[in-house]
């Protein structure tokens, strides 16, 4: 597995994430958003920086959005929808707890 720093330009943040592989320019993503929605972003630029330990070298990635995959609604300036969450909220409550994604 490969440890990437993800820099996030839709949220305007970063994270690191691990990979199997280092994605390339033009290849989609899907990441999970604050809300728990998965999301596509499209990978805008990968360049590597020498690690402040060793001759390693880390991979970086930019992402953004895909065009077209909307993720506001009645939201804030950071494009979540808070009415999709309450309710999101309200039936993992009924269910008893976090709703399980399906399983095959």
């Amino acid at each position: 597995m490969i440890e990437i720093e993800v820099q996030n330009e839709t949220h305007q943040s970063q994270e690191r994430l691990r990979f199997a592989a280092v994605p390339r320019i033009g290849e989609g993503l899907r990441l999970r958003e604050k809300s728990g929605m998965w999301a596509s972003y499209d990978v805008l630029d990968v360049w590597y920086q020498k690690a402040d330990f060793g001759d390693v070298w880390m991979p970086y990635v930019h992402v953004r959005l895909t065009p077209g995959e909307e993720v506001g609604g009645d939201n804030d300036d950071d494009g979540y929808d808070r009415e999709f969450d309450d309710d999101f909220a309200m039936q993992a409550a009924a269910m008893g707890g976090e709703i399980e994604p399906f399983k095959i």
